[in-house]
């Protein structure tokens, strides 16, 4: 979380606007204090109530727009209260935003002139009347005080139009017209302009025509709500959801949602995947976070170098995509290669040191398949297709790649059957005190032993289950497998850890599951621990921070695994309740040797002592590493010099029957 993202998060938990976010049924996924407060319910245990049941009116309104209704709550009666709500797509949630309106909606629409020209203005609230035969508008002190206007300037209509933004100028003279034509109050909101012309507010404003015995419009009264900052909040939330957090682009939510859009209205177009080239090279030699300045680097190239209708965003790791309406096949690839042959030339300048990245790019045209998915998983298959080609190229769909697709398919089912059949297993990575030389843990490590050729490593099936959803059920099985070891060996000394995906952060229902274990098995849940890698827990921060709050109060270990691998990985330390820190291998590699990765590994070490976290150094190869983070302070290490994985069964089950101290 950046320090932008925390000022955010303090906003959404200080605002006296209510917001909740929940699924396609109006159960709670979330809800700010305000709304708690609003619904009589506790915050802790919001999640899974019915929106609808606690507040009737919340999906009466239009999707997008605010309505102003009265209504009886549950905890304070009855109130008027400003409702809008949106969907949040492609997910089935949907974001609720509630205004209380009350203090001043009883009162205000019956005020007369002089009462307007009196009225106080104790928050955000305002009263106008329009005297329709002088035209002459009379503003209380909250109006003027809102708009900057000192007591004695005149104000006409004219002059109350020209405060409001050019934009909103016709909805706001359709609706008054309207009103005045009809005699029913009015509504709507608009943006407004200060008399210095810069500072710019949002305004609520509702009201009612008064008439004389003839039925003739003579006034109109209204009141107008600051709401500003509800409105900045409300974008917040939505950008938030749908931008990249390093980039700053439209994050894969976004741009999904995007291209479904252009599909259903039966535009033409094509669908551009970009990816770099050996970007695990780049994290490898020079670090994640130079990996992370290179992905920036690349989306201001690509950004800069697009028209201004096509749409950029990350969908993901180091996979970027552009939606580009109204081009047809060849104007797509042409465009493609322009951009791969910018990109191959942009110096990427960091600590002295040129680093030049090429791409290898995908087309697949909007017609190629019916739904946003198979355009989708097309230009996926074109971009393979670069890639097996030599890379730094740009390949059009062609229905010929679907044996590539047939390979990944063959690779799930393998899995499938694998994990139906038992022939996954698990083998375990020993945490060690280098003090003593003693086992601490195993971190478990994922093996697919169903003697098929050709034999399938974790890096060749592991990123294809990520894409689909089997990889949810490995994760369970992993979680299951440990705890019924655990169970089966209730020695003390064995403690395994279990790594998390970060699809399976998203999983509501995953912390239910590792609780029910842990008590139906009747383990101490302290033997168990849980890894979130940081790049995990920074694109689903919110989920990872769910989870490790339940299984923490729970008892369970936490621990942030590639620590430092990414920018605003101390930010992370304040909002995610771990355990503890497996120090990211990038700094263990050369810490016999770099001055620089010991003063980093200190700077861990200190931040993690005063916090009391546990620390982990990973890749430790060989005997000077182990010195050196010995005189750093570090106790606990893993890495083929102190250990490999060997079988789950071999460590638990030794010929004496005795378990590895």
């Amino acid at each position: 979380m950046t320090g932008d993202d925390s000022v955010q998060h303090t906003v959404l938990h200080h605002t006296d606007v209510g917001f909740a976010i929940t699924d396609s049924r109006g159960r709670l996924r979330w809800v700010n204090p305000a709304m708690a407060e609003l619904l009589g319910i506790d915050e802790a245990h919001a999640r899974g109530r019915s929106l609808p049941a606690l507040l009737p009116a919340a999906w009466e309104g239009a999707e997008g727009t605010s309505t102003v209704q009265r209504l009886t709550t549950t905890n304070r009666g009855v109130r008027w209260l400003e409702i809008n709500w949106h969907p949040l797509p492609p997910s089935d949630a949907h974001l609720c935003r509630v205004v209380d309106l009350t203090g001043s909606r009883q009162e205000e629409l019956e005020v007369g002139s002089e009462t307007t020209r009196r009225s106080p203005e104790r928050s955000r609230m305002g009263n106008w009347e329009w005297v329709i035969a002088e035209d002459r508008v009379v503003w209380s002190e909250g109006m003027r005080e809102m708009s900057g206007y000192p007591a004695d300037a005149e104000i006409d209509y004219d002059a109350f139009m020209r405060m409001i933004h050019p934009d909103d100028v016709a909805l706001v003279t359709r609706v008054l017209t309207r009103s005045l034509g009809t005699g029913e109050p009015f509504t709507y909101i608009h943006r407004a302009r200060g008399a210095d012309a810069t500072d710019v507010r949002v305004f609520e404003c509702f009201g009612e025509v008064i008439t004389d015995d003839d039925g003739k419009p003579v006034r109109l009264v209204g009141s107008a709500h600051d709401i500003t900052q509800a409105h900045e909040v409300h974008h917040e939330l939505r950008r938030m959801a749908e931008e990249d957090p390093l980039t700053g682009l439209p994050n894969r939510r976004a741009l999904t949602a995007r291209l479904e859009r252009e599909i259903a209205s039966g535009a033409r177009g094509a669908l551009v995947v970009i990816d770099l080239d050996n970007f695990k090279d780049v994290n490898d030699l020079r670090g994640h976070m130079v990996g992370d300045r290179v992905m920036c680097a690349l989306a201001t190239a690509l950004r800069n170098r697009l028209p201004e209708n096509h749409y950029l965003g990350r969908l993901g790791g180091d996979e970027f995509a552009v939606v580009m309406p109204g081009v047809d096949q060849a104007l797509a690839k042409r465009t493609a290669q322009q951009l791969a042959a910018a990109v191959a030339t942009i110096p990427v300048a960091v600590a002295g040191v040129t680093i030049r990245v090429t791409v290898s790019t995908g087309v697949a045209p909007f017609d190629s398949g019916p739904t946003w998915e198979a355009v989708l998983a097309n230009a996926d298959l074109a971009l393979y297709a670069s890639k097996g080609a030599g890379r730094n190229r740009v390949t059009v769909y062609d229905p010929g790649h679907y044996a590539d697709t047939a390979k990944r398919v063959a690779v799930l089912e393998r899995l499938r059957t694998a994990l139906t059949d038992g022939h996954l297993a698990l083998h375990g990575m020993p945490m060690v005190d280098l003090r003593t030389g003693r086992t601490l843990g195993y971190e478990l490590l994922l093996r697919l032993e169903d003697d098929l050729l050709p034999r399938l490593g974790p890096g060749d099936f592991l990123p294809d289950a990520e894409r689909t959803d089997l990889i949810l059920n490995i994760d369970r099985w992993v979680l299951g497998q440990a705890v019924d070891t655990l169970a089966a060996h209730p020695d003390p000394g064995l403690r395994l850890d279990v790594n998390v995906s970060g699809r399976t952060l998203d999983d509501e229902e995953f912390g239910d599951f590792v609780l029910d274990r842990i008590r139906s098995s009747d383990v101490p849940p302290g033997r168990l621990g849980l890894e979130i890698t940081e790049t995990a827990a920074l694109t689903n921060l919110d989920a990872a921070r769910h989870l490790a709050t339940r299984l923490r109060e729970a008892g369970c270990r936490i621990t942030l695994d590639d620590f430092g691998s990414g920018f605003g990985s101390f930010v992370h330390l304040k909002h995610l309740p771990i355990t503890g820190l497996k120090i990211d291998g990038e700094f263990v590699r050369g810490i016999d040797r770099s001055t620089t990765d010991s003063v980093l590994v200190t700077g861990i070490m200190e931040i993690a002592n005063g916090l009391g976290l546990t620390t982990v150094a990973e890749w430790v190869e060989r005997p000077s590493q182990v010195n050196a983070l010995t005189r750093l302070g570090v106790e606990v290490a893993q890495g083929f010099h102190l250990g490999k994985p060997k079988p789950l069964s071999a460590i638990v089950l030794r010929p004496n029957g005795v378990l590895p101290r």
